[in-house]
């Protein structure tokens, strides 16, 4: 078993870890997925496990310490517990964990993926889960870049990678002109 500090979120039937420094905001980027109807699992603490799933291949498990167990703490306004305040379907005890979205403050020197054909992963007990980083600035809502790297995850299982249609696209569209260039030429 593992520990992180970090949160947990079942997002879309996609247990996201949201991971940063210490008041990077991931305590509010789950609050505001759970606002937006999805599940909380765990906050400030996440302990893993690794089990075997369905198709007998390696699956990592999340889950809260059970004595802070739907409770998130949110700087200025103190302890919350998100059951109470957003009903029992706000909340669940553990879900597998899919997708990592590492919090980072935004560096203006740092360079972040702006293309995304391939998705890095990162290795927990075993498993190997993809790996964002998520540059957090000022007015940038961080709920919303989760959901959709969630719709994204979804659709590349499905085969559906937008970056590498777009890719694949433009290679063509290269070729296309290569080929039209050798023409015009053999013309002349």
């Amino acid at each position: 078993m593992a520990r992180f500090h970090a949160a947990l979120v079942n997002v879309l039937g996609v247990g996201v870890l949201l991971r940063g420094d210490s008041a990077v905001g991931k305590s509010e980027c789950a609050l505001e997925l759970v606002q937006r109807g999805h599940r909380l699992v765990a906050d400030d603490v996440v302990q893993f496990e690794c089990l075997t799933g369905p198709d007998r291949e390696p699956v990592l498990v999340g889950r809260s310490p059970e004595v802070i167990r739907h409770y998130m703490e949110i700087r200025g306004i103190g302890l919350l517990h998100i059951a109470d305040l957003y009903g029992p379907e706000a909340v669940q005890d553990e879900s597998t964990v899919e997708l990592i979205c590492e919090l980072e403050p935004w560096d203006e020197q740092a360079e972040y993926e702006r293309i995304g054909i391939e998705r890095p992963h990162e290795v927990i007990l075993e498993v190997a889960v993809p790996r964002l980083i998520l540059p957090v600035r000022p007015a940038r809502s961080m709920a919303t870049l989760v959901e959709v790297a969630v719709r994204d995850g979804l659709q590349r299982r499905t085969g559906v990678n937008a970056a590498k249609r777009l890719d694949d696209r433009l290679k063509g569209s290269a070729r296309l002109e290569a080929a039209q260039n050798r023409e015009d030429f053999l013309d002349e």
